[in-house]
């Protein structure tokens, strides 16, 4: 059974995975901060200090609904939204661009060309 595990865990999907999963939480903390000291700062700031609040998380309804998290959550799934998006677009393209460039045709043998030549010759 041990075995078997080890066989399992070293597949290569699903280290694939456990890989996709870390670099997404890395990438997660990227936009969190992108949020926390970039967004809010610079283009919610005004807003904030109209509501006397420091932090887009501190927004609350009726004194216990607190939509200010469910707002920064929402702008982090929709800015990781947007640069998976023009992620897969620059690998489409790639795709794209590798599959209109066709390689060109191997030239023929020589003896090949050489019979060609020669049914050319002879028509004449």
């Amino acid at each position: 059974m041990l075995k078997e595990f080890k066989a399992f865990a070293m597949r290569g999907n699903v280290i694939d995975l456990a890989i996709g999963v870390i670099i997404g939480g890395a990438f997660g903390a990227i936009v969190t901060s992108l949020i926390n000291d970039v967004i809010t700062p610079l283009l919610l700031k005004p807003a904030l200090e109209a509501a006397n609040l420091s932090k887009l998380e501190d927004l609350t309804a009726l004194g216990a609904v607190k939509y200010g998290k469910f707002l920064a959550a929402t702008i982090n799934f929709i800015i990781i939204a947007f640069v998976l998006f023009l992620i897969v677009k620059g690998v489409n393209a790639a795709k794209k661009k590798e599959e209109a460039a066709p390689a060109a045709p191997a030239a023929p043998p020589a003896d090949i060309q050489l019979l060609t030549e020669i049914r050319d010759l002879l028509k004449k």
